[in-house]
């Protein structure tokens, strides 16, 4: 019902416009929890309600005024043209447009945060900037979650149907004189700025610093519970042109380098010098631990099958560890993390200003020992920034849905998957005989498509593997199945014996086992290395292995012989109780060794688990040991500083 508010002043009629923008901000986030439920009900319970709704609306104000200055701004000028039907017409429009656009990147982003585990900030729109497939997945995913969109209509409809009108503009001033009235219109006008800067700001103390995205972990348990509190707008304004990095300064420069350094000098423990080993890294889309029986026995009863039987079964033959992890959420952070020891920190190095960088890698710290080198990823050639990612790091070549097309081996477009890529099975096999064309000795690189969102199928298998208890199931099957395909074709190579292979994910998916949606259960991903000369050792090591590990653990392999950078270590030559990993949540960074975790907000250590004996981080710590704080610093400073001054790669 429209509100008849002919006896309302300008200022009175903004400040309930004001109010309804609170409510359907709030309704947004109550459609938020709702869709990602499964993230959020194992801590749901513990979550302190009043600390949430506080959060809440310091974060919805700050958005709020932010988007409203204008309406708010118009609506109290001291102008007799606020007197004029048209200009009421003209801030109401305003007010629904710049409130119903909040309202669809709200619900649009409870979506995408499903896959990301936080709220969407500026860098969305350089992540997916060469994607020419938008419209089709967005119209995709109008279709899939309609419910949404019908939300959306009736949350704008609100916004119109509820608006307060001023019906007769000129009743304030005919009443009180001209005098009088310019003298409280510009009483409100002028307080209508410091109001919104302390909204903006979050608070009114001089010693209240803007609030950011890392405040919102104050009113929550656990990091990936901040989204909770967050909305949308205000993550995307509040990262729009900020420096991602920052040195803190935790120690001087010779304190810094006794306690931790990414420089790695050459171990040649493992040195192939008769006969150079090939390489080849596997990145699986979405491929989660948890989808893989071999790392989850325990699980149900002990009857948990999982979904990758191939997989399982080259575990059996291959080198893996007890907790292994990735070391971001996106696809864009898989590709550093693996490729070239750099973790991901606060925003994804891609779409950072440091992403110009001078950056090693494996390809070129290889390439430097006379390995050939190239890069596969079955979608459009500059999809994501690989392809530029990819030569930065030292890769020779590179080959994407462009090249496959062409080849007249394979069957172009009629693989293409509609929306990303070619589909697994038919790209894996490209990659097969691509391989057996390169010179050996080579590293190579190829990041899988298929078991991605929106959980599509090629035709002829969605009867193969029909839909399960998540979406993401029978694509984990269908990949499973590709890679099975794979390793047929290259064992029958002659470059096979002679090669180590690597499987990793890009990081993790959907869930529905609670110790996989805990902040450190959402970077669970395999890390495997099957070497099919059985030289190397085999089976579940104990420790703990991240993405950023895989480089200096192959260069270990290999027997690499020059200085290099990279944030992980090499983790045959580092003891188990000394294996650690590293990574960072909605403004919270995560250090894991010998069993206990500590999360640190970038000044002081939140809260400390031990993981044995807590699986589900329910229960606190009262202390945490000095030297998970000591090291964390050292690392995020040693990150910060080397991304500042561009030292990321050592020069030869």
């Amino acid at each position: 019902m429209k509100i008849k508010a002919s006896s309302f002043s300008p200022a009175l009629a903004a400040l309930c416009n004001l109010a309804l923008a609170y409510v359907v901000y709030m309704l947004c986030r109550v459609v938020y929890v709702w869709e990602n439920w499964n993230l959020f009900a194992p801590g749901w319970e513990a979550l302190p309600k009043g600390d949430l709704l506080r959060g809440a609306l310091r974060f919805d104000s700050a958005a709020i005024f932010y988007t409203n200055t204008l309406y708010l701004a118009l609506m109290l000028l001291p102008l007799h043209l606020k007197e004029r039907r048209w200009w009421h017409t003209m801030t109401k429009w305003i007010f629904v447009v710049v409130n119903a656009l909040a309202v669809a990147i709200n619900l649009s982003d409870a979506v995408y945060s499903q896959y990301t585990g936080r709220r969407t900030t500026s860098t969305f729109f350089s992540e997916f900037s060469n994607e020419g497939n938008l419209g089709t997945i967005f119209t995709t995913e109008l279709v899939n979650h309609w419910y949404l969109v019908l939300a959306a209509i009736a949350m704008t409809a609100l916004l119109w149907f509820l608006y307060t009108d001023v019906d007769d503009p000129g009743r304030e001033s005919r009443q009180t004189g001209l005098a009088p009235y310019y003298a409280v219109q510009t009483a409100l006008f002028l307080l209508l700025f410091p109001t919104a800067i302390v909204a903006i700001r979050g608070g009114a103390t001089r010693t209240t610093r803007p609030i950011t995205l890392s405040n919102a972990n104050q009113y929550v348990n656990q990091p990936h519970e901040a989204a909770i509190v967050l909305n949308t707008p205000f993550t995307l304004i509040r990262t729009i042109g900020k420096t991602t990095f920052v040195d803190p300064g935790y120690y001087t420069p010779d304190q810094l380098e006794a306690i931790y350094t990414p420089l790695h000098s050459s171990n040649q423990a493992f040195r192939q010098s008769s006969n150079p080993k090939n390489v080849v890294i596997l990145i699986v889309e979405s491929f989660g631990r948890e989808y893989i029986g071999y790392y989850n026995r325990h699980l149900e009863g002990g009857h948990y099958k999982g979904y990758t039987p191939f997989v399982d079964s080259l575990l059996e033959r291959s080198l893996t560890w007890q907790t292994t992890l990735a070391n971001g959420r996106k696809s864009i952070d898989g590709m550093p993390s693996v490729l070239s020891s750099i973790p991901m920190f606060v925003e994804p190095f891609f779409v950072t200003n440091y992403s110009l960088n001078h950056v090693g890698g494996i390809a070129a710290e290889l390439g430097s020992r006379g390995y050939s080198s190239a890069f596969f990823h079955g979608a459009e050639n500059s999809s994501m920034g690989f392809q530029a990612f990819a030569r930065a790091t030292g890769f020779g070549d590179y080959y994407g849905k462009d090249d496959y097309d062409k080849d007249p081996r394979f069957d172009g477009e009629e693989d293409f998957d509609g929306a990303w890529a070619i589909w697994d099975e038919p790209f894996l096999q490209y990659f097969a005989a691509k391989i057996g064309e390169m010179r050996e000795p080579f590293v190579t690189a190829l990041f899988t498509a298929s078991s991605h969102h929106p959980f599509a199928l090629p035709e002829r298998y969605r009867e193969v593997y029909p839909e399960e208890a998540l979406p993401i199931h029978k694509c984990i099957r269908y990949t499973d199945n590709a890679l099975r395909h794979f390793f047929a074709t290259a064992s029958r190579e002659p470059w096979f014996k002679n090669t180590i292979f690597v499987i990793t994910s890009d990081h993790t998916n959907s869930s529905n086992h609670s110790e996989y949606m805990t902040s450190i259960g959402v970077y669970a991903a395999p890390i495997l290395i099957y070497d099919p000369s059985g030289e190397l050792p085999t089976g579940m090591m104990p420790g703990v292995a991240q993405q950023i590990d895989i480089m200096p653990t192959l260069l270990g392999i290999l027997g690499h012989d020059k200085p290099y950078i990279a944030f992980g270590k090499d983790l045959l030559a580092t003891p188990a109780d000394s294996t650690w990993a590293v990574n960072y949540a909605n403004g919270i960074y995560q250090y894991l060794q010998n069993d206990t975790l500590i999360q640190f907000d970038g000044e002081h250590v939140t809260a400390a688990y031990k993981l044995s004996a807590d699986t589900l981080m329910k229960h606190p710590l009262p202390t945490h040991p000095a030297w998970h704080e000591t090291r964390v610093k050292a690392i995020i400073q040693q990150y910060m500083s080397r991304m500042i001054n561009d030292k990321l790669k050592i020069e030869n």
